[in-house]
């Protein structure tokens, strides 16, 4: 087995817990294991947590208020107005340059759409609204696919296989198992019916930062990547593709990812906290 760097340390003269016991267990193994700065205490999860209740709040929003005829350009300035009457702030305004407070993304548009007045949403296409709140310093990451009017049999079911990935993949993560058993249940989910899992993106840590280890790929070997412990919080956001796996960056705004055969993608993600039980949601 590949052996990882040594992540797990405990201070000198600090007694071990049990939980410093079995993650020491699995380190000494050579499996890759967090640093003890990922998992989150007490505290950290409920400022997650309340950040999480303003992130599921904005998406509800929107699907009370999303149609055909409407602008990206409005569901983003909901988006801004309330996670501000909220006390909270849009983590995407500003974020390495990306000019809006959500991420809109139609159709072939796999991630990071930006919301512009000129996009009109039309009768049949397919949405991907990405929010993440910030409240007191904490980040809540989800999003949410929504379907305009009536679309084809091929994209509902697109959009439903996607949710379905991301069910498996809360499934497949469990205490003291491995980020390689959640994107194996979601490729062969994905593929089994037909479609292809984008490797070029996944999820990740979140809760104190915007982006945190670990990666959380999509597909992938089960008993591999790093172990799952307690106290760890990360999304799983599987972008599930009606073609080719494959994505490319738009030169003209260097953020919206498209599918290379520019067939559609769908997309769900919830942020989760791992518990010695299983995942808990955070945001939906």
């Amino acid at each position: 087995m590949k052996r990882y760097k040594i992540n797990w340390r405990v201070p000198k003269g600090e007694e071990l817990t049990e939980l410093d016991k079995k993650v020491l267990y699995y380190q000494d193994k050579g499996h890759l294991v967090p640093s003890r700065s990922l998992i989150k205490t007490p505290e950290q999860v409920e400022g997650i947590r309340r950040s999480g209740i303003i992130n599921t709040g904005v998406l509800d929003l929107i699907e009370k208020e999303i149609h055909a005829g409407m602008s990206t350009l409005e569901i983003d300035k909901l988006v801004y107005q309330y996670t501000q009457d909220h006390g909270a702030v849009p983590a995407t305004l500003g974020y390495e340059g990306f000019p809006k407070s959500c991420c809109t993304s139609i159709n072939e548009v796999v991630c990071h759409g930006i919301p512009s007045e000129f996009d009109i949403l039309e009768e049949g296409d397919i949405i991907n609204v990405d929010c993440t709140t910030i409240l007191g310093g904490y980040y809540a990451d989800a999003s949410r696919m929504f379907i305009i009017g009536e679309t084809t049999p091929q994209k509902e079911k697109l959009v439903r296989v996607a949710k379905e990935c991301l069910n498996v993949g809360m499934e497949a993560a469990k205490p003291f198992g491995f980020i390689g058993d959640i994107g194996h249940a979601i490729e062969k989910h994905a593929k089994k019916n037909g479609f292809s899992v984008v490797r070029d993106l996944c999820g990740h840590g979140v809760g104190v930062e915007f982006h945190e280890e670990p990666d959380v790929e999509h597909f992938g070997k089960k008993g591999t990547g790093m172990l799952l412990v307690p106290g760890m919080v990360f999304t799983i956001e599987p972008m599930i593709n009606m073609g080719t796996w494959e994505v490319f960056i738009d030169e003209e705004d260097g953020w919206t990812v498209v599918t290379e055969d520019e067939l559609p993608s769908a997309q769900w993600e919830h942020t989760f906290l791992m518990t010695e039980n299983g995942l808990e949601i955070l945001t939906h």
